[in-house]
C-alpha cells in the first residue's frame, strides 16, 4: 500500500491487471326518501266509495350496459294501490358496472315507496354498479315509508394481466468509435481519468456488457490495458471496456492506500458505468469489474458496496480485509471468484499484515469463507481444475476460488475469470 506520500506496495505495480381492473366494489346502499302522504278522497258529506285499486307501476325496463333502468310508471290513485316495483339493475358492461335503474314510485299500502333499483352488477373487471333511486312514496293513504335503497352493485375484482415478458434492453443512439480514447469525468471537484477501449467488432445495434479492470498499486489504466488480457476478450466478444487511472496510483479501499483519504474511487466507478451507458448501447444488468492486486482490491470493494451497479467481480491476488478495516455489506448476494497463489508475499495466502503493515488481510481461505458467508451459501464446495466453488447460495450466485499451488503475485485467467462473469446478471 502506501506510506505517506509514498506508494509500498511497490511489488503489486506491474503485476498485470484484474480478471475480472383494480377490483370493482359495489357503492354503498343509499337511503331512499321519505314518501309523501296522500290526501284522502271524499266529497262534503257523503262518504265516498271505496277506490279502486290502482294498477301497480311497472319497474323501469333495466338498463343494458352502463344505461340506467328507466323509472316505474306511477300507480293509479287508491285506496290500496300496491307499490310499482323499483327498476331491475342495469347490467355491468364488459368493463364498467352499468348504474342501476331509479325504483318506480308506486301508490303502495299506506303509501309505501316503490322499492328502489337494485345496483348494477360490475363487468368482469368493472366498478361496481351504483345503487338505484329510491321509489317514491305512494299517492293515497298515510305516510309512505321511505324508499329501499338499491343494492351496491357486485363488481367483480379485475383480474390481473399476465406478466409481460421483459424486452431487451433499449438502446440510445451509440456515439462510440472503435478504438482506444483517454477520458475524463467529473467526481465532485475532482477530474478522473480513465481509458476507453472500443472495440472493432462493437456495433452499437445490441445491447452488450461492460467490463472495468483497475490496475495494480503503482500502476496505470494503460500498464493493465496491456497486460490483463480482457482487453482481447472484449475484441472477441464484442464489448467496450474501461481501464481506469487511480489517485496516487492506487485505489481507497480500506485504511491505505491514497495519502488522500477524501478519494472518491467508488463514485469514480459509478461515473464511469453512468458516462458509458448514456454513449453506448450497453446491457446494464451485465456490468462487470476485475483487477489485479490493489486493482483486485477495488474490485471487492465493489462487490461490498456497488452490488446494485455491477453484477459480479473477478479479483486477483488481493483479499478481503478484517471486517473492521473494510466493512462489506453488499445489497444483495453477489457473485465473486478470486484468483490466488500460495506464494504470494505481497498479499500473504494465509492472511495478516500486508507489507506496509496498514491493513490486515483475511487470507485466501478467510476471505472464500467470508463471502460464502456473505452470500448465504450452504452447500459444501465443488471442485473444477484449480478453482473451487460454492454454488448452492442465495440468489443462485456463487463464490469461487482459483488457487495456483506455487503461485506468485500474479493476474489470474482472464479467460477463467470471464467465463465466471458472464454467466451473472443482475436480478
Amino acid at each position: 500500500m502506501r506510506a505517506p506520500g509514498k506508494i509500498v506496495f511497490a511489488a503489486i505495480v506491474l503485476a498485470g491487471v484484474a480478471s475480472a381492473g383494480f377490483a370493482g366494489c359495489g357503492a354503498s346502499d343509499q337511503g331512499g326518501g321519505t314518501g309523501t302522504g296522500g290526501s284522502a278522497s271524499a266529497t262534503a258529506g257523503t262518504t265516498g266509495g271505496a277506490g279502486t285499486s290502482g294498477s301497480a307501476g311497472s319497474g323501469g325496463s333495466a338498463g343494458s350496459g352502463q344505461t340506467t333502468g328507466s323509472a316505474g310508471t306511477t300507480g293509479g290513485a287508491g285506496t290500496t294501490g300496491i307499490g310499482g316495483t323499483g327498476g331491475a339493475s342495469g347490467a355491468g358492461g364488459a368493463d364498467t358496472g352499468g348504474s342501476a335503474g331509479p325504483g318506480g314510485g308506486g301508490n303502495g299500502p299506506a303509501g309505501r315507496g316503490g322499492a328502489g333499483g337494485t345496483g348494477g352488477n360490475g363487468g368482469t373487471t368493472g366498478v361496481g354498479g351504483r345503487g338505484g333511486a329510491l321509489g317514491g312514496g305512494g299517492t293515497g293513504g298515510a305516510l309512505g315509508g321511505a324508499g329501499r335503497g338499491g343494492n351496491a352493485g357486485a363488481g367483480t375484482g379485475g383480474r390481473g394481466g399476465t406478466t409481460g415478458t421483459g424486452g431487451a434492453p433499449s438502446c440510445a443512439a451509440s456515439t462510440l468509435t472503435a478504438g482506444n480514447s483517454n477520458r475524463t469525468i467529473q467526481i465532485g471537484t475532482v477530474s478522473r481519468t480513465y481509458i476507453l477501449h472500443v472495440p472493432t467488432s462493437y456495433t452499437g445495434t445490441k445491447p452488450v456488457p461492460l467490463v472495468i479492470d483497475f490496475h495494480a498499486l503503482g500502476g496505470t489504466g494503460s500498464q493493465e490495458q496491456s497486460s490483463s488480457g480482457y482487453q482481447a476478450i472484449a475484441d472477441r466478444e464484442g464489448f467496450p471496456i474501461l481501464f481506469p487511472n487511480g489517485i496516487d496510483n492506487a485505489w481507497n479501499i480500506g485504511p491505505c492506500c491514497t495519502n488522500a483519504r477524501d478519494v472518491d474511487d467508488l463514485g469514480f466507478a459509478k461515473g464511469m458505468v453512468a458516462a458509458i451507458v448514456s454513449q453506448a448501447c450497453i446491457d446494464t444488468k451485465r456490468v462487470y469489474a476485475t483487477g489485479f492486486s490493489m486493482g483486485g482490491g477495488m474490485s471487492h470493494f465493489l462487490a461490498c458496496n456497488a452490488a446494485d451497479i455491477f453484477a459480479a467481480t473477478a479479483p486477483s491476488s488481493f483479499d478481503l480485509l478484517v471486517p473492521d478495516e473494510e466493512p462489506c455489506t453488499p445489497s444483495r448476494p453477489i457473485s465473486v471468484l478470486t484468483y490466488r497463489g500460495t506464494a504470494d508475499t505481497t498479499v500473504p495466502y494465509a492472511g495478516g499484515k500486508g507489507p506496509s503493515g496498514k491493513v490486515t488481510f483475511l487470507g485466501a481461505q478467510g476471505s472464500f469463507q467470508r463471502w460464502a458467508s456473505i452470500d448465504g451459501c450452504t452447500a459444501p464446495t465443488t471442485t473444477d481444475g484449480d478453482c473451487t466453488y460454492y454454488k448452492t447460495c442465495s440468489a443462485g450466485v456463487e463464490v469461487g476460488l482459483c488457487v495456483k499451488q506455487g503461485g506468485g503475485h500474479a493476474p489470474g485467467d482472464a479467460n477463467v475469470g470471464w467465463s465466471f462473469l458472464s454467466r451473472f446478471t443482475l436480478p
